[in-house]
């Protein structure tokens, strides 16, 4: 007879095992990396873009209450499209909040593109809607300042007393046509 020195895994030790995997799994929830820093910077980058670009966003974006800005939205579709992207919320020059945008659409469509966007909360109660909700839709109700073709839009009166503005710009790919109407934005924790 021979024996055989290679040790059994028992039920308690398959436990603790499973145990110990889980804890370990749960603690990659991100605490101590760099993605907020990463999002500040190219958050920053996108606003000198658009301030330089876009002379008229300057005046705007001091008389907003907050900016949601999303440096790089990546969409592509063919048929089916879908669009994703984050960003920070700004109030006061500050970094408050990190998001997400989603997008998706249907339709004949064929292409890709990447894109920035600015959304200006020009009032109190629509910068408190968007933090308070879970998932903010942007609707049709939005006014544009910069268009999808990057060309910069007058900012009389009437524009500015709308509740949300938006900025898209620096659009490369070969999708034509980017707008915010349809895509949710949701807190997230870089």
């Amino acid at each position: 007879m021979s024996s055989s020195n290679t040790p059994r895994l028992s039920r308690r030790g398959f436990a603790f095992g499973m145990a110990g995997l889980t804890l370990t799994a749960a603690c990659g929830n991100g605490v101590g990396n760099t993605n907020a820093a990463t999002i500040d910077a190219r958050v920053d980058a996108t606003l000198n873009e658009m301030y330089s670009k876009y002379p008229n966003t300057v005046e705007i974006a001091n008389k907003a209450n907050g900016m949601l800005v999303m440096p790089l939205i990546t969409e592509a579709g063919f048929i089916f499209g879908g669009a994703y992207g984050q960003g920070a919320l700004r109030i006061q020059g500050a970094t408050v909040d990190y998001y997400s945008a989603v997008s998706g659409s249907a339709g004949l469509q064929i292409g890709a593109q990447q894109y920035a966007h600015v959304l200006f909360f020009m009032t109190e109660d629509a910068l408190n809607d968007f933090r308070r909700s879970s998932g903010w839709t942007a609707g049709a109700d939005i006014g544009y300042v910069v268009d999808a073709t990057g060309d910069s839009l007058s900012t009389d009166t009437t524009q500015l007393r709308k509740p949300v503005l938006a900025a898209v710009f620096g659009q490369a790919g070969l999708k034509f046509g980017a707008t915010v109407e349809g895509t949710k934005y949701t807190r997230i924790i870089p």
